[in-house]
């Protein structure tokens, strides 16, 4: 049995191939890439770094107060919370926030939350289902304390 000889269209077959299935995932995942890319959390992060020490006496200040924020879905859609103010139930707030979907895939929706006792908040408006990134923001007389979480 005679074997036919490797030529240049051989060589040149394997690396069209080679390269073809290089290029078209290349092209896959960039294109996966883009459809799912959320946006920058700053646009100049130049600009940004020059509050930064504001923002740490900020988050300093925010820390001294004690408060904190769970957050969790309900039946119906609605957010519930559990405040807590340095270990006591939170009581006197004024709370708000702003539901933002992760992948900008739906229009940013305010929530407002209504006292349950004992520190327990129940918001007005339900949310879609789905991940949502919620950024609130709570007051009571002077101080403010503002956070960020997700909710499922």
């Amino acid at each position: 049995m005679t074997r036919k000889p490797f030529t240049g269209y051989h060589m040149a077959a394997i690396l069209i191939g080679f390269f073809g299935i290089v290029i078209a995932v290349n092209i896959y995942m960039a294109k996966v890439a883009i459809g799912t890319f959320g946006g920058t959390v700053v646009d100049n992060s130049y600009v940004a770094s020059q509050n930064y020490n504001e923002w740490l006496a900020e988050a300093d200040r925010q820390s001294k107060l004690g408060w904190s924020i769970a957050a969790s879905r309900v039946a119906g859609g609605k957010v519930a919370l559990k405040v807590a103010d340095n270990g006591a139930a939170g009581q006197g707030f004024v709370i708000s926030a702003r539901a933002i979907h992760p992948l900008g895939r739906a229009p940013e929706q305010a929530l407002r939350f209504e006292p349950q006792g004992e520190g327990n908040w129940l918001s007005a408006e339900a949310l879609p289902t789905g991940r949502w990134t919620l950024h609130f923001e709570m007051r009571r007389d002077a101080d403010h304390y503002r956070t960020i979480t997700d909710v499922k």
